[in-house]
């Protein structure tokens, strides 16, 4: 049986209890793996892949502080405008 909501009595939970509890599940989670045992070698890869293109193509990225900032604005203000640019950390 796979397990659900339903399943473990959660669905009458309000939006910040299911919160809470993700957040308490993924602390839960990431201290049980060593650091960097969730990523498989594709993710990996992946991950090295982008870092490498953002240093060799700075414009071309926007700092995850500026993604976020633009992305609550764009919240706040019902806009859907965005540059299009990728999003780097």
């Amino acid at each position: 049986m796979a397990t659900t909501f339903a399943s473990l009595r959660l669905a009458g939970l309000t939006d910040e209890q299911k919160l809470e509890l993700v957040g308490q599940s993924w602390d839960d989670l990431v201290s049980s793996v060593p650091p960097g045992g969730l990523l498989t070698d594709a993710l990996r890869d992946e991950l090295r892949r982008r870092r490498a293109d953002a240093v060799a193509r700075p414009d071309d990225w926007v700092v995850w502080e500026d993604a976020r900032a633009t992305s609550i604005l764009r919240v706040e203000e019902g806009t859907e405008e965005y540059p299009g640019r990728r999003v780097s950390e």
